[in-house]
C-alpha cells in the first residue's frame, strides 16, 4: 500500500477514534475565487471519514458573489454543507462565532476559507484531541507562506507578546486551524477581534494542561485579496489588554478596581492629611498644587471604588443571563436541520 495515499493517511489519522461527530467551521469573506475550491478542498479531505461530519460556511457580508457561489456548490454536495449569510461584514470573529452557534458536532474544527490552512490536517488535529483527552489543539503554521515584513514579522512579534501576557505557550495564536470540544468552545463567547485569543479565552474555563499545539501544512494564497494588515497590530494590542483583564478579574471586576481605588484614594487621603497639617501649623495651602492633586486622588479613588461595585453586578448579570450575539444573519436562513439529518458519513461516495 503506497503510504503516501490520501485514503491511507485518513485511516492512519483517524485509528481507534472514539464515536463522535464533527463539525467544520469556516469564516469567508470576499473569497469568491475560492469559495468552491474550499468547499471541494474540505469535501475530499473528509469524504472518507470514520464519523459523521458537516460543513458550515460563515458567508460575513461579501460583496463579490462569494455567498451565491457557496450556496451553489452545498446544492451540489447536498445537506451535510450549510451556508450563512450575516446580514452585513461583522468581521472575522462574529462569522467565527456565528459558525460555531450553528454547528451540531462533538467537536468544532475552524479553519481560514482563503486555502491557506489544508483541510487534510483535520484528522489529525481531531486524533490528537480525542486521544489524549484535550480541549483545544491548535496548529502551528510552523513553515509558514507569506510575507516576511507585512505578516510573518507582526505575527512573531504579536505571538511572543501575547505568550509574555498571557503565560500559555502557543506558537501560533494567528493560525485559523485549531480543533475544539464543543462543550468547552460553547462556554467562552467571541467578540471584537478574539478569534486569536481563543485559547487566552479558554483558559478562563479550563485548564492549560489541556490544551497542545500540532504543526499543520500552510499554502502560499493563490487567489484573492488578503484581508490581513499592519493595522490589525494595534487592535491585537487592545484585546490583549481586553483578554489580560478578563483572565485575571473575569469573576471579581471588584478587586482589579478597589485596589486601584484604594491607591489612588489612599495617595490622595495622604496628600490632604499632609496639607491639613501644615494649615493647622498656620501656612497656607491654598496656592499649593498638592492640593488639587490630594482631591482629585480621592474622587478618583472614589470612582473607581464606584466603578468595582458596578461591574460586580454587570459581572453577576452576565453570567446569570443570555449572552447577546456579535451578528446577525440574513432574513430567510434555511433552519438547522433535525439532529439525525444532514451529515455525511464515511460511507459515502465523494461528491464532485
Amino acid at each position: 500500500m503506497d503510504r503516501t495515499d490520501p485514503t491511507h493517511l485518513l485511516a492512519r489519522d483517524t485509528a481507534l477514534m472514539p464515536p463522535h461527530r464533527l463539525s467544520v467551521v469556516v469564516p469567508m469573506y470576499n473569497e469568491v475565487e475560492n469559495a468552491a475550491a474550499l468547499v471541494d478542498a474540505v469535501q475530499a479531505a473528509l469524504a472518507h471519514y470514520p464519523a459523521p461530519w458537516e460543513l458550515i460556511v460563515v458567508d460575513d457580508g461579501s460583496q463579490d458573489g462569494t455567498g451565491p457561489a457557496l450556496e451553489r456548490r452545498a446544492a451540489e454536495l447536498g445537506p451535510h454543507v450549510r451556508v450563512l449569510r450575516l446580514a452585513r461584514n461583522f468581521r472575522q470573529t462574529a462569522a467565527m462565532q456565528a459558525g460555531i452557534d450553528a454547528a451540531r458536532g462533538d467537536v468544532i474544527v475552524t479553519l481560514d476559507g482563503d486555502l491557506q490552512n489544508d483541510p487534510r490536517d483535520i484528522p489529525r488535529l481531531v486524533r490528537r484531541l480525542l486521544a489524549e483527552d484535550l480541549d483545544i489543539v491548535a496548529g502551528w503554521r510552523r513553515d509558514r507562506q507569506d510575507g516576511l515584513w507585512l505578516r510573518k514579522l507582526p505575527s512573531h512579534l504579536a505571538n511572543r507578546l501575547i505568550r509574555r501576557v498571557t503565560g500559555l505557550d502557543f506558537e501560533d495564536l494567528g493560525c485559523s486551524l485549531k480543533a475544539f470540544r464543543a462543550e468547552t468552545l460553547r462556554e467562552v463567547r467571541l467578540y471584537g477581534e478574539m478569534h486569536r485569543f481563543i485559547p487566552a479565552w479558554l483558559a478562563t474555563v479550563t485548564s492549560p494542561a489541556r490544551m497542545a499545539q500540532e504543526p499543520v501544512a500552510h499554502h502560499p494564497r493563490r487567489a484573492g485579496q488578503s484581508k490581513y494588515g499592519l493595522s490589525r497590530t494595534l487592535r491585537v494590542v487592545v484585546d490583549l489588554l481586553a483578554i489580560t483583564f478578563f483572565m485575571r478579574f473575569a469573576a471579581r471586576p471588584g478587586h482589579f478596581f478597589g485596589v486601584l481605588g484604594l491607591s489612588v484614594g489612599g495617595a490622595g487621603a495622604l496628600i490632604l492629611t499632609y496639607l491639613a497639617a501644615l494649615k493647622l501649623a498656620g501656612h497656607d495651602i491654598g496656592g499649593r498644587p498638592l492640593l488639587s492633586l490630594g482631591f482629585f486622588c480621592l474622587l478618583g479613588g472614589l470612582q473607581l471604588l464606584m466603578t468595582g461595585v458596578l461591574a460586580e453586578l454587570v459581572t453577576r448579570i452576565y453570567y446569570g443571563g443570555q449572552h447577546g450575539s456579535p451578528y446577525v444573519l440574513r432574513r430567510g436562513q434555511a433552519e438547522a436541520p433535525p439532529a439525525a439529518e444532514g451529515w455525511c458519513t464515511g460511507s459515502a461516495d465523494a461528491r464532485g
